[in-house]
């Protein structure tokens, strides 16, 4: 009898999108304390785009060398529990959750298998599947960034790079939530929609250079990668912080050499890595701010689980607004 099966992303070598196929792979079955998500939304984001390519080239350290080692795509997520292993006691079946699966990747697809202690969390009861997909993208490591590298307070001056991305439109909103006062860069396309999120200010980068300008940031975020700490430095007060989620050999480098002779930091860190129990702490935070109106999520596009490589090319484009996502189910 054979087992059944289901649609997922597949990569099937590390370069273009040309190289996702969609793909019938078995259906997992969920073990001792694992929960089987039936997938309504999922996401494609930058983070992902960089997965594809294996870039930065260490990323094969533990993508896997020569081609990816999970080679179903995706890792953010939102859907009903399908069926749970044994010893599951949180989660039941038709149970509506969100999540993300980290460096286990499987997202995309129509079914994904999450350990009962890993980063899955009850929905939002005003919130649809799409926009819970999202949440463990940019909100979560904006959050992260934020409140536990930045250790942002009210009064603190902010500017978010980026300001129109996954990350940078959760950044703004967060950012102005703790108290901050936001100044987001993006592009002239996009600076109506960063007012509208609660940025005092906007930057078109296209015009102004914000290093340029005399002003001085105690946060620096830039989501995207485009600076540097070295470029972006005399933009810092004294003891500011330049934060990205985008590892260079370059920031590995700035991070050891500030962290001795530098009132001014570069900081990284990998969200995803952090222990799931932290990660879930975040995830009810940001649930709670989703519930009471002071979160909001912003979604560009959203394309059927058989079109995922496209949406793979409109996130290469570098012109998303928000966040794009798959539909697995309807």
């Amino acid at each position: 009898m054979n087992a059944p099966t289901m649609q997922a992303a597949v990569l099937t070598r590390y370069g273009s999108p040309d190289f996702i196929k969609i793909q019938d792979v078995q259906k997992p079955v969920p073990k001792a304390n694992e929960v089987l998500v039936k997938v309504h939304a999922t996401t494609v984001t930058a983070a992902d785009t960089m997965m594809r390519r294996a870039d930065p080239a260490i990323a094969r350290l533990f993508l896997g060398f020569s081609r990816p080692r999970h080679n179903i795509m995706g890792t953010g997520f939102a859907g009903k529990v399908a069926a749970v292993g044994p010893g599951v006691k949180e989660f039941e079946k038709g149970d509506e959750v969100f999540g993300e699966t980290g460096v286990g990747f499987s997202a995309n697809a129509e079914y994904v298998i999450v350990a009962e202690d890993g980063v899955i969390d009850w929905m939002p009861p005003n919130i649809s599947f799409e926009e819970a997909a999202t949440l463990t993208d940019g909100p979560l490591t904006s959050f992260n960034f934020l409140k536990n590298l930045g250790k942002i307070k009210a009064g603190h001056s902010v500017l978010i790079i980026g300001a129109s991305g996954s990350l940078g439109t959760a950044a703004v909103q967060l950012a102005r939530y703790f108290g901050a006062h936001v100044t987001g860069v993006s592009s002239a396309r996009n600076v109506e929609l960063v007012k509208s999120l609660g940025a005092d200010e906007v930057i078109d980068y296209t015009k102004v250079d914000f290093t340029q300008t005399g002003k001085k940031y105690d946060l620096i975020f830039d989501t995207v990668g485009k600076s540097s700490f070295s470029k972006s430095k005399k933009a810092l007060t004294e003891h500011g912080l330049y934060l990205s989620p985008v590892l260079r050999f370059g920031l590995l480098l700035q991070m050891m050499w500030t962290s001795i002779f530098s009132s001014k930091k570069a900081k990284f860190d990998a969200t995803g890595l952090r222990p799931p129990k932290l990660l879930r702490s975040y995830l009810d935070e940001l649930a709670k701010l989703v519930e009471t109106g002071k979160l909001g999520i912003v979604i560009d596009k959203k394309y059927p689980l058989a079109e995922a490589d496209e949406a793979h090319r409109y996130v290469d484009t570098g012109r998303k607004r928000g966040n794009v996502v798959l539909l697995a189910a309807s």
